[in-house]
């Protein structure tokens, strides 16, 4: 059920376009043929970090999805929340229905793959370019990324001082970012996940090569939990792509090895909604590890519906700051 302003309220969504968690959101929205307006908020200039937008999300993480009066925040939750929302037969379902044989399939690999540490596997990549083989990431990347992670945790206690009412969240932010990195910069932290990384791409192939078992030979192809492209998919093709891009694709299917993920990817990248979304983001994901390419002036604050997103959230009624969003007229309260 659609919370105040209904399905038919405007969707808003605030989001990075070289954002991993983005692209899941925005291919399921594409997926479900939703209209929604978009803004990027630049990570590069760190538009994240800025006090409108820790207002509107006190993680300070993209993306954020505005219906009506409803701000949900984190991937997972956004997609939930269309799913539950968005029930006209005319709007493809990405989620069989609970109880059906196909509803523990599509969750057990969602799950599986949302689970992977993605952001890891960026930094990890961008930070020890000898763990990739065809990395897109410039070699001066490296150094880059090392700068600019070295000067948010300094932007970050800037404005915490000059944001008394968001000082909490400034510092919490802080504390996780540092205590990320620091594994992220972990060599022997980075072979183990790329091993369990490794687990789980078998587990898919696996599913890849039942599926090609059980289906007729009719000339259909089906994807990862039955003959419907599902939420299942929506994980498993933005990590494919992500994976390509760090350099990590290589080691992981191709050459005969993991032939079903092969083929699959092949067929993800012809598919209309994936190639709306996502088709050229590897050309110009590089802009997201190098800042210096958008030293432009900052926006303001962008409008909503003829209001700025700082008064939303006071239209709202939020007098206080979580990092945890829900589904109701008060999310991230």
């Amino acid at each position: 059920m659609a919370g105040p302003g209904g399905a038919a309220a405007p969707l808003v969504l605030y989001h990075w376009t070289q954002s991993f968690s983005s692209q899941k959101v925005r291919l399921a929205i594409a997926e479900k043929a939703l209209t929604c307006e978009e803004h990027d908020v630049n990570l590069p200039l760190s538009e994240h970090n800025e006090p409108w937008f820790m207002r509107l999300n006190a993680s300070g993480e993209v993306p954020v999805l505005i219906h009506g009066e409803n701000i949900i925040c984190e991937a997972t939750q956004i997609i939930d929340y269309l799913e539950a929302t968005f029930v006209d037969e005319e709007v493809p379902k990405l989620m069989p229905e609970e109880g059906s044989m196909y509803y523990p399939r599509v969750q057990h690999y969602r799950e599986l793959l949302d689970s992977l540490p993605m952001d890891a596997y960026t930094h990890g990549c961008i930070l020890h370019p000898e763990l990739t083989v065809d990395s897109m990431i410039p070699a001066y990347a490296t150094s880059r990324i090392r700068s600019q992670i070295s000067n948010t945790e300094s932007e970050l206690k800037k404005l915490a001082e000059e944001n008394p009412d968001l000082q909490d969240a400034y510092i919490a932010k802080q504390k996780r970012l540092k205590s990320k990195l620091l594994d992220h910069d972990n060599i022997k932290y980075l072979k183990k996940i790329l091993d369990e990384l490794e687990k789980v791409l078998d587990q898919v192939e696996t599913e890849l090569q039942r599926r090609n078992e059980e289906t007729p030979e009719d000339g259909s192809q089906p994807w990862l939990c039955g003959e419907f492209f599902s939420l299942a998919d929506v994980s498993l093709a933005v990590t494919l792509h992500r994976l390509k891009f760090l350099g990590l694709a290589r080691r992981n299917w191709g050459n005969g090895k993991r032939p079903n993920l092969e083929a699959y990817y092949e067929r993800v990248l012809k598919r209309k909604a994936f190639h709306k979304v996502l088709g050229h983001v590897n050309n110009i994901l590089i802009s997201a590890v190098l800042p210096t390419a958008f030293r432009v002036a900052k926006k303001r604050a962008p409008r909503v519906l003829g209001t700025t997103v700082m008064d939303l959230s006071v239209l709202l009624g939020r007098t206080e700051l979580s990092t945890r969003c829900q589904w109701s007229s008060r999310a991230c309260l």
